[in-house]
């Protein structure tokens, strides 16, 4: 299938052999366009069917197709029909796509297979990437997997434990960086284009080509019908323009007639984009101290803003706000409700979800999925932070029994989700 790169801004066009983040003209980010005439939707429809669903099953609208591709299995996760849930939101059909299952944890490994492939057959030795947490996990994995060497910069003292040791377990070369998220990127940035590092963070249009197939899956996974609504939390704000991507694809090849509307979720002390979209305007202003407890999108300056713009407005979607109570909330009721335990960034698709039933824009005979984006074991800390501890008892029955007597008696908890 035909290829290039083209700026989002000024469409000025580069071949995808090149090793490039920004248009030379406007430094503006790149997309991945195709030539779309030159598959056969029919094709690949009967190339789906034989194959279980992982990320390189979708290999004809990925932009290479290596023979033996670096893969950890990543992609195919579940799409859970949250019924209680659903039935406590006052919701006809709700679903619950975990990304928590991937390789390391988040939806990042869908976009880093795809990235680490680019990587070797443009011929990088070293990968590098800034990162509040799950892409430097997932970066360090895929690239352990493939043979290179790996630097990633954190925002010192802004990342959560369980994804910080996996990036030190992978063998990456961590450095703890003075300062926020936009400051990390902005360095990693810069020894991108001083060394030869091959950048994968989300400015890398690769990479977003593999979190792409998130879409497909859905479609697949919901007998090739289409939500009304998906959920996306948004941190740097590439997944929400990639998922609402790969769904555009699917209408361009015949496969569905309508698309789905995009709707992003941000956490309050850290929502440039909601802001700029409330506030009606063209350039986003970023919040120089974002702070949420959900660290995965603790982002003040994302730099995908006019991805997800783009992606909201096609879409007639719109980006939301919670707090980080309703995150927390949110994160309790995925995992007593349906046994989704998930990392707070992924509960704050469910808040936004609640929070437009609420006001009336989610109807509840409509179809809706909320991403889920990484594991709950990516930070424990919160959990010990925000929920009950333990109950120390003394050894024996007596007291064991005392302690633990509404479980024993069978009294059944009413519990009501409210909107």
């Amino acid at each position: 299938m035909n290829q290039m790169l083209k700026c989002i801004n000024c469409g000025k066009t580069y071949s995808t052999d090149s090793v490039l983040y920004r248009c030379e003209d406007c430094d503006d980010l790149l997309d991945v366009i195709y030539d779309y005439g030159d598959l056969d939707p029919g094709s690949i429809k009967k190339e789906w069917k034989n194959e279980p669903i992982r990320v390189w099953k979708y290999r004809r609208l990925l932009p290479l197709q290596p023979s033996n591709p670096v893969t950890l299995g990543e992609g195919g996760t579940p799409l859970h029909e949250c019924r209680r849930l659903g039935e406590a939101m006052g919701l006809e059909a709700f679903y619950s796509k975990n990304e928590g299952v991937n390789p390391t944890g988040s939806f990042k490994d869908r976009g880093m297979t795809v990235g680490i492939n680019k990587a070797l057959q443009l011929g990088m030795k070293v990968t590098a990437c800034a990162s509040t947490g799950n892409t430097s996990a997932s970066l360090s994995a895929y690239s352990s997997k493939a043979g290179l060497k790996c630097l990633v910069l954190i925002p010192s003292g802004k990342i959560a434990s369980g994804k910080l040791a996996q990036a030190i377990a992978y063998g990456a070369q961590v450095m703890s960086v003075k300062g926020n998220f936009d400051d990390a990127l902005r360095a990693v940035q810069k020894l991108c284009d001083k060394y030869p590092l091959y950048l994968l963070n989300s400015v890398n249009p690769f990479r977003l080509e593999g979190q792409k197939t998130l879409a497909y899956e859905v479609f697949e996974q919901l007998g090739e019908r289409v939500p009304d609504n998906v959920f996306v939390p948004v941190g740097n704000a590439g997944n929400i323009s990639a998922i609402w991507k790969g769904f555009c694809e699917l209408e361009i090849l015949g496969f569905m007639d309508k698309l789905p509307r995009m709707i992003g979720v941000q956490a309050s002390g850290a929502s440039p984009i909601a802001a700029m979209i409330e506030k009606g305007l063209e350039d986003i202003m970023p919040f120089t101290q974002p702070e949420t407890l959900a660290t995965a999108i603790r982002i003040g300056s994302p730099v995908n803003w006019k991805r997800a713009k783009r992606a909201v407005k096609e879409s007639h979607g719109t980006v939301t706000v919670v707090s980080d109570d309703e995150i927390i909330e949110a994160q309790k009721q995925l995992a007593r409700f349906e046994g989704l335990f998930v990392e707070p960034a992924s509960a704050s698709s469910l808040a936004g979800l609640k929070k437009l039933i609420s006001n009336g824009e989610v109807a509840s005979s409509e179809l809706t999925v909320c991403v889920l984006t990484g594991h709950g074991l990516k930070d424990p800390n919160v959990v010990s932070k925000y929920y009950k501890k333990p109950i120390e008892v003394e050894n024996t029955m007596e007291d064991i029994e005392a302690t633990a007597s509404d479980v024993l008696s069978d009294r059944v908890e009413v519990v009501v989700v409210h909107g």
